[in-house]
């Protein structure tokens, strides 16, 4: 796939139009799935201002909007988190949740062990390594979905009651993460109603009710409900590209 994100902020000042490639790799490789090139814009003329590597920032971004919906959602007292999946993101979300929370345990489940393995030497903090999805979800707090699957590989059943879980992967409209238990029993909040409507086979396939859009919910206009199972529905928007390029831009011009 060949994707074209484009936006523009006029409370930012900000222009850009975001180019991504996706190939799903049959086979391991060594290539990342998802390439992206962000192309930053004078918004007063339209010329060309910087390209920006879009890989990083929709990694760190995509991190950033899972780790602003876990503040909100979260159980009071979570303690332990859960990352299915051992790819970018799953990088990018562990560097961020690390920092941002105090997690006393962090397990990691991926369906090709050696990465998964490989994850946790390089993680700055002790990952234990779990040898199925099931063992990695059990109990947990806080659960991050980072993978290519096309089918259900987390279940309601398995899920502890009061559980927010950031589902990340799964963008095609035919393609699944969470099961029907866990998408029809869970206060489901998304970044966009339209987007998750026509881009996500988990809301979709489920005919899951959407409680809010993750703006809502910063604003107060719909309550955060952290007593409850949420499931935070991530597909990302262009505005998120938008802004993170801009500071990305700025910070690099005022170092010069």
């Amino acid at each position: 796939y060949l994707g074209v994100m484009p936006a523009y902020s006029a409370v930012d000042d900000a222009l850009t139009t975001k180019l991504v490639t996706f190939y799903e790799h049959k086979k391991d490789s060594s290539v990342p799935s998802h390439q992206a090139t962000i192309l930053l814009f004078d918004p007063r003329n339209g010329t060309l201002k910087a390209l920006l590597d879009g890989s990083v920032i929709t990694a760190k971004r995509t991190a950033a909007v899972s780790a602003i919906a876990t503040k909100l959602l979260m159980p009071a007292s979570a303690e332990v988190l859960c990352i299915l999946g051992a790819g970018v993101q799953a990088y990018s979300h562990y560097d961020i949740f690390t920092e941002l929370f105090a997690f006393k345990e962090v397990r990691i489940w991926n369906r090709t062990k050696e990465k998964a393995v490989k994850f946790a030497a390089a993680a700055n903090g002790p990952v234990q390594v779990c040898s199925s999805a099931q063992e990695a979800v059990a109990g947990a707090d806080v659960i991050v979905t980072v993978t290519m699957a096309t089918t259900p590989i987390l279940f309601g059943a398995w899920v502890k009651p009061g559980a927010h879980i950031n589902a990340v992967g799964a963008s095609r409209p035919d393609w699944r993460e969470l099961d029907d238990e866990l998408m029809k029993n869970c206060v489901l909040v998304v970044d966009s109603r339209e987007a998750a409507l026509t881009e996500s086979g988990d809301v979709i396939l489920s005919e899951a009710e959407i409680f809010a859009e993750l703006g809502e919910v910063v604003k107060g206009t719909k309550p955060a409900l952290p007593e409850k199972t949420t499931v935070f529905k991530s597909l990302g928007m262009a505005i998120e590209d938008t802004v993170a390029a801009k500071f990305v831009y700025e910070s690099w011009s005022a170092g010069n």
